[in-house]
């Protein structure tokens, strides 16, 4: 296991717990599901690259998705 895929990881999953959180304080689905999938996602990625990538695109998607709810 590579020292900066863990780093990655921890990152993401640590910002997919905190929108978990938000999203079930403030009834938000989209940030429910995002912060769902930013939890597990880095367990069946193993590349860098793709870890950061598909992270991002999420966090991108968040944002996008909140606007929409609102």
């Amino acid at each position: 296991m590579d020292s900066a895929w863990l780093i990655w990881a921890s990152l993401f999953s640590l910002i997919g717990f905190a929108v978990f959180r938000y999203g079930r304080k403030q009834q938000r689905g989209t940030a429910i599901v995002v912060g769902i999938v930013l939890m597990l996602y880095p367990s069946f990625v193993s590349n860098n690259v793709l870890l950061v990538g598909i992270g991002v695109l999420l966090l991108i998607g968040l944002v996008i998705g909140s606007r929409l709810e609102e």
